[in-house]
């Protein structure tokens, strides 16, 4: 074989995946340009580490090296028996040659990378790509969104192979600095998702290949963005139905007064008639949801409730009504 590559590292073949990785991490510290200089020695010889490291710390191309290299030494152990077995008998110089050719190993790169063939590695990869994993998040949008549709802008953290590599995380037999020999590049992206009028809680949207990104020819996953709508005490659903809830004062609810209420349709002064009870409903209709051809309404429930943090004059007025209610003016229990 051109090199053994457990050799550069001083390592065995027999040797665990941590006892490589220090090995080599104590020759790239001891051979890295940075401390050992330029020379094209030094040079040589860290690229040769990092290329040694390369194949032996992946399982599957360690394996197939391994294969090579024992071939390679059967071979070699067979060309000395046979030379030393035909020494006595040669007559022609041209047999030797052809012993020679024979016998003429190939190199780890040749039998693997080279011109002579593809690993069982790189072709068993070449029949089989690998598709991009699918991506998941969620959107959040407004019962009012959901009913009128909207765009949301999502903005993804995604993962690719590293383009500087291709993911092998070295280049040129050192470690890839786009990458920093991770083999993967992340970057942000920005998404402008289409929410469709009348969407459903926790429906998926699907945009496809916008996963990660295939391997080895293979296609890119999807993206899947889960919409959830907050029902919030503002609006409400009820089929086609938007339900609202509207909070007046007791003054309001026994003189009267108007609200504005805001609608699919427009931007309503709704009136709330005097001696209005807490929990009455008003019905607009046509102001629902408009699906398949039908319309909903909008259901407003007024809610009456106490100001909070009431004068002292307006205690006393309070004071006053229920004495009036209670008929029993100057007697109430409310006097102070």
């Amino acid at each position: 074989m051109s090199k053994d590559y457990y050799k550069i590292l001083g390592v065995t073949e027999f040797d665990s995946a941590d006892t490589i990785k220090k090995a080599y991490r104590n020759l790239a510290r001891k051979f890295h340009p940075d401390i050992a200089g330029n020379s094209e020695i030094a040079i040589l010889r860290f690229k040769e580490i990092n290329e040694a490291y390369e194949i032996l710390s992946n399982q599957v191309k360690k394996e197939e090296y391994d294969r090579v290299r024992r071939f390679y030494s059967y071979a070699q152990g067979t060309k000395t028996r046979e030379t030393h077995s035909y020494s006595k008998q040669q007559t022609n110089p041209s047999d030797t040659e052809n012993k020679k050719q024979k016998y003429e190993p190939f190199s780890w790169e040749e039998i693997l990378f080279g011109r002579r063939g593809k690993s069982a590695y790189e072709k068993n990869t070449e029949r089989k790509p690998i598709k991009g994993k699918d991506v998941f998040t969620e959107v959040q949008i407004s019962v009012l969104e959901a009913i009128t549709g909207t765009d949301k802008v999502i903005n993804m953290l995604q993962t690719d192979v590293c383009p500087k590599c291709g993911g092998r995380k070295f280049v040129n037999g050192t470690i890839c600095r786009h990458c920093n020999g991770s083999g993967e590049h992340s970057e942000h992206k920005k998404f402008t998702v289409k929410i469709p009028a009348g969407i459903k809680n926790k429906s998926k949207i699907r945009l496809a290949g916008e996963g990660e990104k295939g391997k080895d020819g293979g296609c890119n996953g999807d993206l899947y963005i889960t919409v959830i709508i907050n029902n919030t005490q503002e609006y409400k659903t009820d089929g086609l139905n938007i339900v609202k809830t509207v909070s007046i004062s007791p003054d309001e609810a026994v003189l009267g007064t108007e609200v504005q209420i805001s609608s699919i349709s427009g931007n309503y002064r709704v009136k709330i008639m005097p001696n209005t009870q807490n929990g009455q409903k008003i019905r607009l209709s046509g102001c629902g949801i408009v699906q398949n051809e039908k319309v909903g309404d909008m259901i407003i429930t007024v809610e009456i409730n106490l100001p909070k943090n009431m004068t002292e004059e307006e205690i006393q007025l309070y004071k006053k009504l229920a004495e009036i209610r209670k008929g029993k003016l100057g007697n109430s229990i409310y006097d102070r």
